[in-house]
């Protein structure tokens, strides 16, 4: 076994990647294999935020993914501490687990350069047991948490992830967060703009929440005057994710039997997904010099078409 002086000498820092509430993550290269990995510096809390010395986000992570194995999580490689910090080591990204991650959001997805994609950052995660279980509802960033979070619900499903796919897939179409709120007041008062208000009616013991408030009354939008270029199925998925009872909320096998998983056009496959410049380049000098010269050519004959840039 390393002992933590060589665990800092094994993995080599290229390039700041990335900085959350809790952690710093850097690209490193593992000396000894040569492999590109992601390491992640658990920032130092307070004395409450600690166990045994340890920050509990870091203990929660650990505990988690040492359980999780599976090809869209991505995988924990190794843990080391220096003085009073904890880094955790993983792979690098260019089912049931009976798991709510409580942090689904866009910065949290990592696609390769394959198209694969892979769920990252499990610091709020938690094993989901008993709905019944009281939990903190101070989980998920504010653009993606749920209704229910927001009215301080402390028991919860795993409808609260949902809640952030469809937050997720709303972006995806916009190229910007759907729901903007600088407050968790502004941020019901947007959800409440575009779906009305929630009633006892459609969502029985709404009032029984702890920090339920009534609203003034606000009139549902349709969601194609929002997302005006998707397609009734992708409509009718959006729809099924952001509803405002958790209850009635799509879950993820409910969603995979809708139309929109089985309609034609099929997905693309990863390696024919538009990429970055950065990753593009690397794809392309993987290529055979042969391929990449019939790919720049105009079919038609004159120049070679211009490739799209995304």
């Amino acid at each position: 076994m390393l002992s933590m002086e060589n665990k800092l000498k094994k993995y080599e820092k290229i390039k700041f990647l990335g900085e959350g509430q809790f952690a710093t993550v850097y690209q490193a290269r593992d000396v000894d294999t040569d492999n590109i990995v992601a390491v992640k510096k658990i920032k130092i809390g307070s004395r409450q935020e600690a166990q045994d010395g340890i920050n509990r986000t870091a203990l929660r992570e650990i505990k988690l993914l040492q359980e999780l194995h599976h090809t869209n999580i991505i995988g924990l490689l190794d843990v080391f501490g220096h003085m009073s910090n904890v880094s955790l080591v993983f792979d690098f990204m260019d089912t049931d687990l009976e798991v709510l991650h409580r942090d689904l959001k866009p910065n949290n997805l990592l696609v390769n350069s394959s198209g694969i994609l892979k769920v990252g950052d499990f610091g709020l995660a938690k094993l989901y047991g008993s709905p019944n279980r009281i939990n903190t509802h101070q989980v998920v960033t504010r653009w993606y948490r749920a209704p229910e979070l927001l009215f301080g619900a402390k028991q919860y499903s795993t409808c609260i992830d949902m809640w952030a796919v469809g937050c997720i897939l709303a972006e995806l179409l916009l190229r910007v967060p759907l729901f903007q709120g600088e407050s968790d007041l502004d941020q019901l008062t947007k959800i409440f703009d575009v779906f009305g208000n929630p009633t006892e009616e459609n969502w029985p013991g709404l009032k029984t929440l702890s920090d339920f408030i009534e609203f003034k009354p606000f009139n549902a939008i349709p969601l194609k005057l929002i997302f005006t270029a998707a397609g009734d199925d992708l409509l009718e998925l959006i729809q099924g994710l952001l509803v405002l009872n958790p209850i009635k909320r799509k879950t993820c096998s409910e969603c995979l039997q809708m139309p929109f998983f089985s309609n034609k056009p099929a997905p693309t496959i990863g390696t024919k997904l538009p990429l970055p410049q950065s990753l593009r380049n690397n794809r392309d000098n993987d290529k055979p010099t042969a391929l990449k010269r019939k790919m720049m050519e105009n079919p038609e004959g004159g120049n070679p078409s211009k490739r799209l840039l995304f």
